[in-house]
This record gives structure tokens, sequence and C-alpha cells, in this order.
């Protein structure tokens, strides 16, 4: 039941793309801040999110980097039937170059307005390392989950995701259109694909982020194309 459940609660993670991060207030001891914030995964599969170094939220790390990220359905009618995953976790600031670089990359291309005003202001990338997740999936579903994440295994091999997104972006517009149409989501502005795990990948449309689950898991880049090819001929 756990790994089913942890299974549910590492999809809704990769379906959404914002959150309501959590940190301890430093000019109100004691209160917790809550903020809205938007994030991808890192390739460790933990939320990776950019903010400024003047936000609230950014004093407040500095001096106790324990918080918590709020992930919930979207659209939901009734929340309280819907899934929604809270994970406590240590936030890190990313300093070292190459992370940084790394970071910035795979950012950019979930949210590639957030390039302008990182260069002009002062913002920083932080890592959410999880400590343990609560999720709900409606009524009476409920779990204490030790894992949940799952790191992205060709998020830096040669030939990976980078290489993947490049060729289906560049050569196969139409199998893209065919995965919109046959998701149901809209079908303006044009779609690419920004980012592939084992488990799916997600498109960018306009501003938002959907994830498409695969058929089944895949291993390596090879089971990747097979499953894109499938999904296409669907």
């Amino acid at each position: 039941m756990s790994a089913e459940a942890a299974k549910h609660a590492r999809q809704l993670l990769l379906k959404e793309y914002r959150a309501v991060l959590s940190t301890h207030s430093k000019s109100m001891p004691g209160f917790p801040f809550g903020s809205t914030v938007p994030y991808c995964l890192s390739e460790e599969g933990w939320p990776l999110i950019l903010i400024s170094r003047i936000a609230q939220h950014t004093k407040n790390l500095q001096v106790d980097p324990r918080c918590s990220l709020l992930v919930a359905e979207r659209g939901a009618e009734d929340v309280q039937a819907k899934g929604r995953l809270t994970m406590l976790a240590e936030a890190r600031m990313l300093a070292e170059p190459g992370q940084v670089e790394a970071a910035a990359a795979r950012y950019y291309r979930y949210f590639p307005e957030s390039r302008d005003y990182h260069r002009v202001h002062d913002f920083d990338f932080w890592i959410l390392q999880p400590v343990r997740w609560r999720y709900i999936g409606g009524f009476g579903a409920i779990h204490w989950l030790e894992d949940v994440a799952l790191a992205n295994p060709f998020a830096a091999a040669e030939g990976g995701e980078s290489a993947m997104l490049d060729h289906m972006n560049s050569d196969h517009a139409a199998a893209i259109a065919h995965y919109v149409d046959s998701a149901g989501l809209p079908s303006e502005p044009e779609a690419s694909l920004v980012g592939i795990d084992s488990e799916g990948f997600h498109l960018r449309i306009g501003q938002a982020i959907y994830w498409l689950a695969f058929p089944a898991v895949c291993a390596n880049p090879g089971a990747v194309r097979q499953a894109l090819v499938a999904m296409a001929r669907r």
C-alpha cells in the first residue's frame, strides 16, 4: 500500500508545478510563513525553486532551513476529495557554479520568463531536500511516507534527457501535437517538451506545465524512445 501511495504522491508532485512554501518566520518567531512558489524537479527528483535574496522566504531559510511544501491537485472543486502532498524538507541554496549552471538550464526550460529577472535581480536557486512526506489521496487515503522522490536517470546522461528533448522538439512536432490532442490539452500555443523522466514527460504550453505518464517505467533512453513512438501511434 505504501509503495502505491508513494507512486501516486510522486505523480502529483510531477503533475503540478506550483506549491505553497512555508518557512519559519524570522520577524514573527514561532509563526509559519507561507507563499506560492513555482517549482520543477531536480536531477534527484527534489523540488527546485528560484527565490530573490530579499524575499521573506530567503531571510527565513537563512536562519532556519527547515520548511514544508504543500502541493495540491489543480482544478479541484472539492479539495477534500482530491490529492494533496506535504513535503517536510530542509532547504539548501546552490552556490557551486556547476550546480547553479545545471539548475538554471533545467529551471529555464520550465520557466523561460524567469531568465530575465534572474539576470537583473539577485535570485538564487534552492533545493528542497525531503525529510518526510504526508500524502492524502482523498477521503481516508492518508499516508506518512519516507520515500517518494525518484532520481531522474536521464538528467545528466550523455544522449539522455537534454538530447531527447532537442530531438523531439526539433524533429517531431507532429508527435508532440498528437500527445497534446490525445490528452485533451490546449492546442495553442504550440507545445514543447521540457522534461523527461523514467515515468513520463513534461509539456510546456504557454506558461502552463503538464506531465504525461509513459505506458510503463522506462529504464533507459531506448525504452523512452519506444514509449514516445507508441504514444504517437495511439
